[in-house]
């Protein structure tokens, strides 16, 4: 990793000994994978481990303390809809098999088009990978809006993007398995657009996957658009390295303090480090003086 990251990481691991009264960062706890309170740490595959077959995922997901992860379409992984049910079986096993958790699939499925048959593939492509989900053991399938397009009223589209969570929705009730939105695209990842949007949802599975966007921090503010769609929170957020950047990471962990959050904090970095175990292990370190501060 590149002298300024580094230097990064240092202040930022100083900061936040600082402000939860240690003396010097070594002396900081080591709870592993976040144990300190609910918040646990995990990996979405989309960089750091989009070339690693399931064995090699499964073994740098366990070597780093990464000990959660999502699963992104189209990976070296290759747990996709093609699998036998044996194969699939297979995949269930070895994370059975190991200390690492299998939340589900990474899709790309969107509902925003105005276009019926195209929207209809992506519904019965979600319903596909649901199966998928319960067959290999995981609790989830992630998917997001992705616009408001140009020229469609967008009350219509909300209309239209909440009615489409709802259906995948009842059907992933039938196989216990929850669908996981993803605060995500043009205008739709604005927080009043989606909290307009999860007021029409009406199936319980159906959860907010917090995404650490720019425009979080719209006005009026972090907190206020936190708040305001906080009761959809499900088991997930994504989060980017947290040395790179200028999100208030600091602040986000106390939101989730405050509200006894007990789910995966998921890594889903863009960054190319040499050696992307360590970049794990590094960025594990600075989610437990996250943690710790948030409980401070």
């Amino acid at each position: 990793m590149i002298e300024k990251d580094l230097s990064r990481r240092n202040f930022l691991l100083k900061s936040i000994a600082a402000g939860v009264g240690f003396v010097a960062l070594p002396h900081l706890p080591a709870f592993p994978n976040g144990k300190m309170s609910g918040m646990k740490f995990g990996l979405v595959t989309y960089e750091w481990a989009k070339d690693w077959d399931l064995p090699t995922l499964i073994a740098n997901c366990e070597k780093s303390g990464a000990l959660g992860v999502e699963l992104r379409t189209q990976h070296a992984h290759a747990v996709e809809i093609n699998l036998s049910p044996s194969q699939r079986e297979e995949v269930k096993k070895r994370f059975a098999d190991s200390p690492v958790t299998c939340l589900g699939y990474g899709s790309n499925y969107e509902y925003h088009s105005p276009d019926p048959a195209k929207l209809k593939e992506n519904i019965e492509g979600t319903k596909a990978y649901i199966k998928l989900c319960h067959d290999i053991g995981s609790t989830g399938i992630k998917v997001k809006p992705n616009t408001l397009p140009e020229g469609i009223p967008k009350e219509k589209t909300i209309a239209q993007i909440a009615t489409s969570f709802n259906e995948v929705g009842k059907f992933a009730q039938d196989y216990g398995q929850l669908i996981r939105v993803e605060v995500h695209g043009h205008l739709t990842q604005e927080l009043p657009v989606m909290k307009a949007i999860f007021d029409q949802v009406t199936e319980p599975n159906v959860k907010i996957c917090w995404n650490c966007n720019p425009e979080d921090l719209l006005p009026p503010g972090l907190e206020a658009n936190f708040h305001s769609v906080k009761k959809w929170f499900g088991d997930t957020v994504h989060v980017r390295e947290f040395n790179i950047g200028d999100y208030p990471y600091p602040e986000l962990f106390r939101l989730f303090g405050g509200m006894n959050y007990e789910g995966w904090i998921l890594m889903e970095a863009r960054s190319q480090p040499t050696d992307r175990v360590a970049a794990l292990k590094e960025q594990l370190e600075l989610f437990n003086a996250l943690v710790a501060q948030s409980k401070g």
